[in-house]
């Protein structure tokens, strides 16, 4: 006979992501908080830059002397310092970003893998309830609770359901947005801009992140941590052959075409992996936020890798949710006059986030018209 776990709860959290468990770790101290994850432990994600602003975000939270502690095995961190970007946009010429007079300092090249596996323990260590791997299975709202069931997928569970009656849910769940999806709230895509992206040996000096535009795209470049260097194509999916895409030699030689790029290829391709191709494109809840419950991060919106805002934005937007729910329900009591003015203070949040990034988005790629009968050009301008 299964097991079934059933757990009354303040706030249910779906998603064991950055925003996730930023949100989890921000609301433990207030309120009785579970995290749902279908994942064991974080996948291997392209990696990723935070920028000197996340250090007011991790500082406030407690977590800013635990990012930058070294190695047990070594003196070295498990991330490289972000110094700036040197893009190749409009013209040949490197236009240089550095971050050497930023008020906040330098920014993270992450070892993104390591960075949410820190904000799990985190979360664990601050008494959040943590349930993965386990699938959302289904949910639906009645007196004033949300009932959600979860099923656990590995060996020692047999399949155990788990079921929650929260009075909050936060849908954390990236792009899939699982939880939006169930209750039926639809998804905008704006573009069907795609990444596709692998890791090679580092073999620059040059610690800045590379920009370079393209015909059919543009092309990234940045240091790892341990010697690495990730190479990444944004392209759309129509205007490149899925061979290229599926084949690390056409794809190298691809890179190759563009100068930039083709600097940072190593003769040996044997130490190259991680090969897959990932959405990257503008999306939107119809609905960011409803009864009892908000999208959080990606599940709310995704943006343009161009913009680097994604992990920052999903952080940022958990730190906000919390201090917008501790002005409004200043007791933790989760009453529905309180709830609504979160919704509906949430809402006009995210409405002004997403205008920002709209207008910043089409003043970027407006500013590169080297290609600008381009197919990919044009679909921007």
């Amino acid at each position: 006979m299964k097991a079934t776990i059933n757990k009354e709860v303040d706030i249910a959290i779906i998603g064991g992501g950055v925003a996730g468990c930023t949100a989890a770790i921000a609301l433990a101290g207030s309120y009785n908080v579970v995290l749902i994850d279908q994942t064991d432990s974080p996948p291997k994600r392209i990696g990723e830059c935070l920028p000197p602003a996340t250090r007011r975000i991790l500082k406030q939270l407690d977590l800013l002397e635990g990012l930058d502690s070294p190695l047990l095995s070594s003196n070295e961190s498990q991330h490289l310092k972000h110094i700036g970007t040197q893009s190749y946009w409009g013209n040949e010429r490197a236009h240089i970003v550095d971050l050497l007079r930023n008020p906040d300092g330098f920014g993270w090249h992450l070892d993104r893998q390591a960075f949410e596996m820190y904000l799990r323990e985190t979360a664990l260590k601050r008494g959040v309830n943590c349930f993965w791997p386990a699938k959302l299975q289904s949910t639906h709202f009645e007196n004033d609770r949300w009932s959600i069931t979860a099923l656990a997928k590995n060996e020692a569970s047999n399949d155990t359901p788990y079921h929650f009656k929260a009075k909050f849910v936060i849908d954390a769940s990236g792009r899939q947005s699982h939880f939006a999806r169930k209750i039926g709230i639809g998804r905008q895509q704006y573009d069907k801009l795609i990444s596709c992206w692998l890791t090679l040996p580092n073999q620059e000096s040059n610690k800045m992140s590379t920009i370079s535009a393209s015909e059919i795209g543009w092309w990234y470049s940045s240091p790892l941590p341990r010697n690495q260097r990730i190479l990444a194509l944004q392209t759309d999916p129509d205007l490149i052959d899925r061979n290229v895409l599926k084949d690390v030699d056409q794809f190298l030689r691809l890179a190759q075409s563009n100068r930039e790029m083709a600097n940072l290829i190593p003769g040996d391709y044997s130490e190259i992996g991680f090969h897959q191709t990932v959405a990257a494109n503008s999306t939107r809840l119809n609905q960011v936020a409803g009864q009892q419950w908000v999208a959080l991060g990606d599940a709310a919106m995704s943006f343009d890798p161009l913009s680097s805002q994604g992990m920052f934005n999903a952080m940022a937007s958990a730190v906000q949710l919390t201090a917008l729910m501790i002005k409004s329900d200043p007791m933790a009591l989760l009453k529905p006059e309180s709830l609504k003015e979160i919704q509906m203070s949430y809402t006009h949040q995210l409405n002004r986030i997403w205008e920002h990034y709209a207008q910043h988005k089409r003043m970027y790629y407006r500013e590169e018209m080297r290609w600008k009968d381009a197919a990919f050009w044009k679909r921007r301008h």
